[in-house]
């Protein structure tokens, strides 16, 4: 039996160590945090339950599973749940609001598109609102999903991916509310991108996945747990694990990763202050692209001189870390995510308890809590709208100020419950943010982005070292976004490398492609027809 030792206990590393340990392999993961999960992960506010009372539950961030997902999904019906699994308390929203400073909410419709003016009449009803959008700005930018849509697999990687959404979106010729919706807003809030920086291909694919999640019907374009996210999913899956014989290993940071002339010989992990080494057949690094990078050494680098592009990668991240709100009302907002476009630092939320049947909130805390709100901030070097800082220049309690005030300026009292000053009983923010005073803050976990011309630099799940492997968010994958279904994809895509290097008789993990309408398929072969001839896109099936 082959052993493989996983680096990082994250959703790439579980997701390896599940498909590891069903097809028969020894494994075991090491974890530097206290609690398993990663970026995934939830966390008790310890301290705060009183009278036997549970802790206040808080997130790292954002947390959303999309209908187009289906590596993680396929993972999580495998993952025993009472009588069940824990796909089973995915629990579909039926809202998505975009929300401005003193205005109407603007909610999704849906309508499945068909044609260029299909296109143009769903976006129409969703930003015609209140949007200030003009019709030619709308139009314009439905022919630019249309373009995405209707291009070419090549097309999309030479010209799609060399362009930043801004430029593709032609942001300066329109308007700054063009600008706030279509440019700026969707990156920010959904991927914590700027629309300067972020390749078009990638935010152009997501965003189509999302048009088609929205207007199919059946399960939900937009579904979120049903209670805190170790408690419905990270510790099953983790007992479920270790109920296979994997063996997890919290608190263990990985320090040195030693090679030889083409292998790896061994790992150095850290634990409590004591190193040791470690030694396997196989390993896998499941650690954000920020950590591992420093780990590659001259000598990795002169097996596979691909690693060294590790390090320019490990410079395009961003920050996008959660926030909770502890209210002893409960305010529901919407039902599902909203989107604060109007705030600087690009906040969206979420309204828990309406999600959580079997988490009453009086069970938590010190019996007051009705209601919490789960916010996100993906924009933290701009100035806030009321204490003229930026996220990273201010306090704990002045970054929970400032958020507090942008999302009382976003909901108005005739459409939803106000947020009154009341309410508020206490807030947490993720403790991947350390404020140091005096000091620039640091942000331990932050999110990689995919900015123009950086497929390049991400890597394979392979290497030329031949017993090293990758699963985390930032390799090479039809996802192609850092994201749980990414780290889930990168770990299968690891795993069938060491079935195929070891000789394996076991079955390969199964790789989805991003779904596509026939309608589509039709179109694009057209594109390819015109791509290969060295024509530009039309959009048209006939014609020249």
């Amino acid at each position: 039996m082959s052993k493989v030792v996983i680096l990082g206990g994250g959703v790439g590393g579980m997701s390896a160590a599940h498909e590891l340990i069903r097809r028969g392999f020894e494994v075991e993961v090491y974890e530097a945090l206290s609690i398993p999960g990663g970026k995934a992960r939830s966390m008790p506010v310890k301290g705060s339950g009183t009278d036997g009372r549970k802790d206040l539950p808080a997130e790292h961030g954002f947390r959303f599973f999309p209908r187009f997902y289906q590596h993680i999904t396929e993972t999580m019906k495998q993952i025993p749940f009472e009588d069940g699994s824990v796909y089973d308390n995915l629990t579909d929203t039926t809202r998505i609001d975009l929300l401005q400073y003193h205005k109407l909410p603007m909610t999704l419709v849906s309508r499945f598109p068909r044609s260029l003016k299909d296109l143009v009449i769903i976006f129409e009803l969703i930003f015609g609102q209140d949007s200030d959008l003009t019709h030619d700005e709308i139009e314009f930018f439905a022919k630019r999903i249309w373009q995405v849509l209707s291009s070419c697999d090549d097309r999309r990687w030479d010209e799609l991916q060399r362009t930043s959404w801004a430029e593709f979106l032609e942001a300066s010729h329109f308007s700054p509310a063009y600008t706030k919706f279509l440019v700026e807003g969707l990156t920010r809030s959904l991927v914590a991108a700027q629309g300067n920086k972020a390749a078009s291909k990638t935010v152009g694919d997501i965003l189509v996945q999302l048009i088609f999640d929205i207007a199919t019907p059946g399960v939900s374009s937009d579904r979120v747990l049903n209670g805190p996210t170790n408690d419905v999913w990270i510790d099953p899956w983790l007992k479920y694990l270790e109920q296979k014989g994997v063996r997890y290993h919290l608190e263990h940071t990985v320090t040195a990763i030693e090679v030889d002339t083409h292998n790896v010989t061994s790992v150095t992990v850290e634990h409590q202050g004591q190193k040791k080494s470690i030694t396997a057949d196989y390993f896998i690094c499941a650690v954000p692209v920020d950590r591992l990078a420093p780990l590659i050494t001259s000598q990795m680098s002169y097996i596979d001189p691909t690693l060294k592009t590790l390090v320019p990668l490990s410079k395009h991240v961003a920050w996008m870390n959660g926030l909770q709100f502890y209210l002893n009302t409960d305010v529901k907002i919407t039902h599902g995510h909203a989107i604060y476009v109007d705030t600087p630092w690009a906040l969206t939320t979420i309204s828990q308890a309406q999600f959580w049947p079997d988490f009453p909130m009086s069970t938590f805390g010190n019996g007051e809590l009705k209601g919490i709100i789960s916010v996100d901030i993906s924009e933290w070097d701009v100035k806030g709208s009321f204490n003229g800082k930026t996220a990273k220049e201010c306090t704990a309690d002045e970054i929970a100020t400032e958020c507090w005030k942008q999302l009382q300026a976003s909901l108005i009292k005739d459409v939803h419950d106000e947020l009154k000053d009341e309410y508020l009983i206490a807030y947490h923010l993720d403790p991947a943010i350390i404020i140091r005073t005096g000091k620039e803050t640091v942000n331990t976990e932050p999110l990689l982005i995919n900015v123009i011309n950086s497929w390049h630099l991400r890597p394979d799940a392979f290497c030329r070292i031949t017993n090293m492997f990758i699963a985390s968010d930032f390799v090479r994958t039809n996802t192609d976004l850092a994201t749980m279904e990414g780290a889930n994809e990168a770990a299968r895509r690891a795993v069938n490398s060491i079935i195929d290097a070891s000789g394996s008789s076991a079955s390969y993990c199964k790789i989805y492609k991003l779904k596509m309408p026939w309608i589509f398929k039709i179109y694009r072969w057209f594109d390819q027809r015109r791509f290969n001839k060295g024509l530009p896109w039309s959009g048209r099936i006939f014609g020249r």
